[in-house]
């Protein structure tokens, strides 16, 4: 027992890919970036609260690869699926406060974000990892299962620059942010873009966050999700129509399947319009 416990802290100490925030030179100002912060996400932020008070409506402009992002994974679907994950997750996070509207049309904020570097989930090692974490695992003393975490090698990262501006192109949030998977709480996929599809969902939260509370968010997210994000997550209809540009979540069954290493693809079709770059 004192053998596989010692091997399990070994492995959530080491079980993270590392992932450097990165610009790309497509934000508004850099210079009211904080100084890096955090330990799973790593992030610069700025966030003008007065300036966001007054905002009503919310457009999200679609999520664009930077040049050297896009040439780092092969397929260009696979991108765009990346990218689509992280517009259908802000857009839903956001209508908790803002009245969504579709891109190109006057919003008192637009939102935009480029994926500035994505590190490859090795998908043979995402294989094994699927087989060694869903097959096995050890039981502690009175036989409560305990789950092995997944296999530390071949974990994807993610990293993002973003900005919400207004109506006058003045800068009212923008953030930076990279995150690599980890071993305990993203789920091995079979799919070059497997842990990059997850984690635009956690940037989008944690922007989204800043933008709801209109400052720097503190400590972890507690708080229940609301009903109309429960029903978007489980594939129902959004709260507004302008969400639905990046169709529905896959829901349980995107859940199980990711559970099973299934490549995100199987459960998300979703439409996936090919991001510039």
């Amino acid at each position: 027992m004192r053998g596989c416990l010692t091997l399990l802290i070994a492995i959530v100490v080491t079980g993270c890919a590392s992932v450097a925030i990165k610009e790309a030179g497509t934000l508004t100002s850099y210079s009211n970036l904080s100084a890096p912060k955090g330990k799973l996400s790593k992030r610069r932020l700025y966030v003008d609260g007065q300036g966001l008070a007054s905002a009503k409506t919310v457009s999200i402009a679609p999520t664009t690869f930077s040049f050297s992002a896009a040439s780092r994974v092969k397929s260009q679907a696979d991108r765009a699926m990346v990218s689509n994950a992280l517009d259908r997750a802000l857009c839903v996070a956001l209508s908790d406060k803002y009245r969504m509207v579709p891109a190109g049309e006057p919003a008192d904020l637009t939102v935009r974000s480029v994926v500035t570097d994505l590190v490859p989930t090795n998908k043979a090692m995402a294989g094994v990892a699927t087989v060694v974490t869903v097959g096995s695992g050890f039981a502690l003393p009175g036989s409560v299962p305990v789950s092995v975490p997944r296999l530390p090698f071949g974990l994807g990262g993610l990293a993002v620059e973003a900005e919400a501006i207004d109506g006058g192109g003045v800068q009212r949030a923008a953030m930076v942010w990279a995150r690599g998977a980890n071993s305990i709480q993203d789920n091995p996929r079979v799919s070059e873009v497997g842990d990059a599809y997850g984690l635009a969902s956690k940037f989008a939260n944690e922007f989204s966050r800043m933008l709801v509370k209109g400052k720097e968010p503190k400590g972890l997210d507690i708080s229940l999700p609301s009903g109309q994000r429960m029903r978007s997550w489980l594939g129902g209809r959004p709260k507004y129509a302008a969400c639905d540009a990046f169709g529905r979540a896959p829901g349980i069954l995107g859940a199980v399947a990711a559970n099973y290493g299934a490549p995100p693809e199987w459960t998300d079709k979703s439409p996936r319009p090919a991001p510039a770059h």
